[in-house]
Formats: C-alpha cells, sequence, structure tokens
C-alpha cells in the first residue's frame, strides 16, 4: 500500500508544534507516494516506528492512500478498505505486536492513549526545554520516549523539576 501526504499532513509538516512527534515526523517525510508502507516501516524500523504510529497519521487526516492531493473540494481523505486491511495486518512477523493500538480509554474525557500522548508530548518537550542545561537529560529523556505509557511514567520528574503549577499543563494533557 502506498501513502502520500494530504493537504493538512503537508501543514502539520511545517508546524513543528504540530501533532507529530519527531519520529513521527521522520517517517512521515517518507510518505511521498511512491515508497511503499512495508518500505517506509523497514526505512524507520531503527527509529520504532510501528503500524501504530501510521495508524495514527491516518486517523489524523495527515495521510491517504495513494495521491493525497486529489480529494475534490478538501474533502477528508478516505482509508480505502484495503488500506486498512494493510494496516490490521503486518507483512513481517516482528511486526505482529505492531498491529494498530485498540482504542485505551483513559481517565476522564474516554481519548485514547495515542491522543493523550500527542497532546502532552510537546508540553513536556516545553516544560523540560524550559529548564535549560539543569533540565537537559530530562529533555533528552522526554524526547525519547514513544508511548503515553512512557510519557506518564516520566511525569512524576517532570513535576519535581518544574513545579505543581507549571505541571498542571502536562497533566491535564495526559489524564483529563
Amino acid at each position: 500500500m502506498i501513502f502520500s501526504k494530504t493537504p493538512a499532513g503537508l501543514l502539520a509538516l511545517k508546524d513543528r508544534h504540530g501533532p507529530l512527534t519527531q519520529r513521527q515526523r521522520s517517517a512521515f517525510i517518507l510518505f511521498d507516494g511512491q515508497r511503499t508502507l512495508g518500505q517506509v516501516l523497514e526505512a524507520t524500523s531503527s527509529l520504532g516506528i510501528t503500524m501504530a504510529d501510521v495508524q495514527a497519521m491516518l486517523d489524523l487526516g495527515l495521510l491517504a492512500a495513494g495521491g493525497g492531493d486529489d480529494e475534490p473540494d478538501g474533502a477528508a481523505p478516505s482509508v480505502p478498505a484495503a488500506a486498512a486491511s494493510a494496516l490490521a495486518q503486518p507483512s513481517r512477523p516482528e511486526q505482529a505486536s505492531a498491529a494498530p493500538l485498540e482504542a485505551a480509554e483513559g481517565v476522564g474525557s474516554g481519548r485514547s492513549a495515542i491522543e493523550r500522548y500527542q497532546a502532552a508530548y510537546p508540553v513536556a518537550t516545553q516544560l523540560t526545554g524550559g529548564l535549560g542545561l539543569r533540565g537537559l537529560r530530562l529533555n533528552l529523556a522526554v524526547e525519547r520516549v514513544g508511548s503515553f505509557e512512557e510519557l506518564a511514567a516520566l511525569a512524576p520528574r517532570i513535576r519535581d523539576a518544574v513545579g505543581e503549577a507549571r505541571y498542571a499543563r502536562l497533566h491535564a494533557a495526559l489524564f483529563d
């Protein structure tokens, strides 16, 4: 299956503080309408990109099957059944655990773990980046996380470093 960027995806690529994590941005750039899903996953496997990351990009409307600019009147791209099937069935056995994430219902609003991670990651990087050199290791730890669970586990360290008042934004993004 071949995917390409949608107009919304191109805008998200320009906005470095958008819904894409650094890992996802690296993979997103490779979706050029010429490479197959398997080629992109293979090229980004060392970064930890999984089918769940691709599914998140599809869910956000950043990628479309085939050509991304041929949607009439700016309509939201639809993911054909073949694309959904390609995402549901990994092409390599080692990707079996990387099937699309089921919506992990969280506390409060019912957002999935992916949505919570995408909302909280920019807040966490902003908070730890504002610490300067004394927060460099914590900032690097935040940039290494790749899931909601990892970021939630790192949250107490961020709270200790930035204080309760500044941490409130991150707590809201993660758990509300």
